[in-house]
This record gives C-alpha cells, sequence and structure tokens, in this order.
C-alpha cells in the first residue's frame, strides 16, 4: 500500500514564506512496493551528500548533515513510501511529504524551498471524497490516487430517511403519518438531506478536496439543494449507488476528477484570452514577475517543465536572467509562483501543451487589476 503526504493550501503557503540562509529541496523517486530500501537509502544519500556540499558555512552544514542523517538511518521511515519523496530541510526543521505523482531527481540548495515540482502534486489531486447517497443508506468515501479507498467514520450520519425518521419521532406522531403522501415523503427526504450534509461538515471543513456526489434523482437534485460544503463537484455518478463498492465508486470518481480539471483548464485559458485586451493577462516572465511581486496575480499557471534561471528584485519585480541557477539565484517561475501564493492566488503547475500562450509558455497570469 502507498503512503501518502499532500501538504494543503495552507502548508504549502507556509513553505513559499519559509525563507533562508540554507533551503534544502531533495526530490527522490520512490516506490511504494520497494524491497530493497538499502537502495532508496543509498540514493537518497547521495543527494543528501551533494546538497551538503554546496554549503559553505561549516556550522550550518553540521547541523544540516545531523538532522538528514537522523532521517537516513531510519529504516522504518523507509517501508513506507509512495512515488515520490520530498525532504524540505533547514536548520531548524525537516519535513518530508511522500506523493502519489513521479518526479524526477532534484536536488536544490539556496534561500528558499524548491516548489515547483509539488505543485503538480496539489494542482490536479486524485483524491476526493465520494458521498454515495440513497434514501436507504449514506456513506462517505475517501478516494485516493494510489492506494484503495476507504470509508470515512461519520459520526450522526444518518443511515437512511427511514432511521432519520425514527432517530427524529421515535413514538411515531404526526410527522410519520404525513410519511404516506407524496408530499410528506419529499419533506422527510429533504431533512435527511440536510441531516447528511450536517453530518459531513466536520469531516470535510478545510480538507479542500472535491466532493462527488454518487445518487439517483431526485435525491441527488434534493442533497445539492441541502450542500453547504463549496467543493462539490456538478458532475456526479448517476444512479442508486447502494450496490457499488468503495473500489467501484473509486473507478468511476477518477473520470469524474479527469474531466472536472479538464473543464477548469478549458475556463481558465478562455478567461485569460477574454482578459489579454482588457490588460488584465500577462504571459510575458517579466510581467508576470513585477504582477506577482506587486500582488495583482489572482491566478497563475506555470508550466512545471520550464526552467528559467535568474533572481527577481524583491521591491520592483525586476528580472535578472543568468545562464544557471545559484545558490543565490532561483529558478524565475518558481519565485513567480512563490510570490504569487504569497499574495493570496491561486497557484496551478501545468504542463506546457496546457498553457494557454501555447506549448512553449512558461507562465501566464490572471490579474486583480492591469499593472
Amino acid at each position: 500500500m502507498a503512503h501518502t503526504d499532500i501538504p494543503g493550501r495552507d502548508e504549502i503557503v507556509d513553505l513559499a514564506d519559509t525563507a533562508g540562509p540554507v533551503c534544502i529541496s531533495i526530490y527522490t523517486p520512490t516506490d511504494h512496493a520497494v524491497t530493497d530500501h538499502d537502495r532508496l537509502q543509498l540514493e537518497f544519500s547521495a543527494q543528501v551528500k551533494s546538497a551538503l556540499e554546496q554549503i559553505d558555512d561549516a556550522e550550518v552544514r553540521a547541523a544540516l548533515a545531523r538532522s538528514l542523517e537522523e532521517l537516513t538511518e531510519w529504516p522504518e521511515f523507509w517501508r513506507f513510501q509512495s512515488r515520490t519523496l520530498v525532504v524540505l530541510a533547514t536548520t531548524e526543521r525537516v519535513r518530508t511529504y511522500r506523493l502519489p505523482n513521479r518526479l524526477p531527481a532534484v536536488t536544490e540548495v539556496g534561500d528558499r524551498f524548491y516548489l515547483k515540482p509539488m505543485l503538480r502534486t496539489t494542482t490536479f489531486p486524485q483524491s476526493a471524497f465520494v458521498l454515495a447517497l440513497s434514501e436507504n443508506d449514506a456513506r462517505l468515501v475517501h478516494v485516493f490516487a494510489d492506494q484503495e479507498p476507504t470509508v470515512i467514520d461519520t459520526p450522526d450520519m444518518p443511515g437512511g430517511v427511514e432511521e432519520f425518521i425514527g432517530r427524529e419521532d421515535p413514538a411515531g406522531g404526526v410527522p410519520r403519518r404525513r410519511l404516506h403522501a407524496a408530499d410528506g415523503r419529499k419533506l422527510r427526504i429533504r431533512q435527511y438531506a440536510r441531516a447528511v450534509d450536517h453530518a459531513l461538515r466536520p469531516v470535510l471543513r478545510g480538507s479542500g478536496l472535491p466532493l462527488v456526489l454518487a445518487a439517483a434523482e431526485p435525491t441527488a437534485s434534493i442533497f445539492r439543494a441541502a450542500n453547504s460544503y463549496p467543493e462539490l463537484l456538478d458532475q456526479g455518478i448517476e444512479g442508486n449507488p447502494e450496490a457499488l463498492t468503495p473500489a467501484d465508486l473509486a473507478a468511476q470518481v477518477r473520470t469524474v476528477l479527469d474531466n472536472h480539471y479538464r473543464d477548469e483548464l478549458f475556463e481558465i485559458r478562455k478567461t485569460f484570452a477574454d482578459r489579454q485586451g482588457q490588460g488584465r493577462a500577462v504571459s510575458d516572465v517579466a510581467d508576470a514577475a513585477k504582477a506577482a511581486t506587486y500582488g495583482a496575480v489572482s491566478d497563475l499557471l506555470v508550466n512545471f517543465e520550464a526552467l528559467v534561471p535568474g533572481t527577481i528584485d524583491p521591491e520592483t519585480g525586476t528580472v535578472t536572467f543568468t545562464e544557471q541557477n545559484g545558490a543565490d539565484e532561483y529558478g524565475v517561475v518558481d519565485e513567480i509562483a512563490r510570490r504569487a501564493l504569497l499574495s493570496g492566488a491561486t497557484v496551478r503547475a501545468v504542463r506546457g501543451e496546457d498553457m494557454p500562450n501555447g506549448e512553449a509558455g512558461q507562465v501566464a497570469a490572471l490579474l486583480r487589476y492591469p499593472v
């Protein structure tokens, strides 16, 4: 089984806000089914050695060496991996993430973390919640990118309309007699839907993950009217879900997620085209750097395969391009993404073919106001 640790938006922003003097970023391809743990540890150790060799300060180098050695020599840790291990280290703290995406090996040392590859994982997470809802049952299933789905224990979740009615009216009073009428039945289903939504709130709150509804009509429409979770997707799984196992639901959810992310990119590209004529969309790296520095970016697409060495002036946003990155020179695209994140922008890492300005595009920014 794969073990994943995907950072949420708040954690990504916290990482983006972390500054030097020395930040080590190591991306190591792994395998959740790997049996040769020693080989994996040796590969990681070689990356650690390469990173430490780039640090001039002996005291800082020694402190980081001690912290990273503890991780390297922890056998239990290496037994449970996913597809990419990310280690982000400063002298104060070492953070690790096990990502379901296969990312290339990277070792970076600078005054900030190298986050752009990790943004690919958070842009289109293949993880979601599924609410399998019928008049006879309600289940919340967590679907993961590369491990078995699990049914989430949800306190106060009603087990169907009849169970809900019994809970609300154990004596079988007037509301139960009204159940025989069509209007009374619809009333109870609406109340049941609100109770399901109420039970979901503490479980879903703050997760940021999509929620996919699996339900037949009219239950689906009734729940959508009662729903308070903002990440409920428009597209759901049609039909009665009672006979669907968690694995069945997971298989259908991946198609729903693919369609959702495709439509999301289409809308962003369309908005970009519409706003270019208004001066509220830019694709030039230098223009995007200034906009990000001034906090003018609302949405940013970055080509996660683009490498643009250089620096950005912290006050003016002026870009100085270089031939290669160094300890004080980070990828310009990465720095644009970092500044946009810190100003509250939504940042998505995509492939070149998904960029609004063509496959060679490096950045595409939607602006809150013209810069």
